[in-house]
């Protein structure tokens, strides 16, 4: 299903228990901040306590390869913003740590389990032959392909899994417009044409999944647009 959607204020009922991995990351923070503004019980799950700068989010300080089905007791919703950096050469660590935290949340089959992916493994079109992945240069394709990788480990699971894609441009300096159109496992664009979402709105999508759930089981995408006064698209 796809369609436009509003982003909408919470008053804090059935304000709900979040943890976030990674809150202190470019996804995390801003996450962590909306989730907290809609009334929301969330505790930040980081491996550096000394770079979460809200000292009013209670904090579990754990590395992600160290958490265990203990750590993720009690929560209603866990949030993986992990992320690494193309000159690291950590990629692989998407896969292990998606290993690690599936096997910890098959503990909790209740839980939900939101993953903050990517977009290379959408397919291009409607006829879900190829992936942008495969359009990559292969300089670029090492965080991707690992991503792609551990998102597949996450569908065969047995976890209450969604995960969510933005679009091919994601911009962390884009405006905030309060507006989004979700897809499924295929690129959409914007009115412009354009794969494009802003981390401001890709954050308001996602909190507006974790409230009103759509996708259980499902990966799904969305775009934005460049600025609030432009039209909505219709995706077919």
């Amino acid at each position: 299903v796809t369609g436009s959607l509003t982003a909408r204020e919470f008053p804090g009922q059935n304000a709900m228990k979040i943890g976030i991995i990674g809150a202190t990351g470019k996804v995390g923070s801003l996450l962590t901040k909306e989730l907290k503004d809609r009334g929301h019980a969330v505790t930040a799950i980081i491996r550096n306590p000394n770079k979460l700068t809200d000292r009013e989010i209670p904090l579990i300080e754990r590395n992600i390869f160290y958490i265990t089905e203990d750590v993720l007791q009690g929560f209603d919703v866990i949030v993986d913003a992990f992320g690494t950096q193309d000159e690291e050469r950590l990629e692989y660590q998407y896969q292990t740590s998606m290993f690690t935290l599936i096997h910890a949340l098959e503990h909790h089959p209740e839980t939900r389990f939101i993953v903050v992916g990517g977009a290379a493994s959408l397919f291009t079109d409607e006829s879900r032959v190829h992936r942008v992945l495969e359009s990559l240069p292969e300089e670029y394709s090492y965080i991707p392909e690992n991503a792609f990788a551990a998102y597949k480990m996450l569908a065969d699971s047995s976890v209450n899994w969604t995960y969510f894609s933005p679009a091919v441009e994601f911009s962390y300096t884009g405006e905030r417009t309060g507006r989004y159109t979700l897809g499924e496992d295929v690129v959409i664009t914007n009115s412009l044409g354009e794969s494009y979402i802003s981390y401001s709105d890709y954050v308001i999508a996602l909190a507006d999944e974790i409230e009103q759930p759509k996708h259980i089981r499902k990966r799904f995408t969305a775009v934005g647009e460049r600025h609030a006064s432009a039209p909505t698209p219709v995706v077919p």
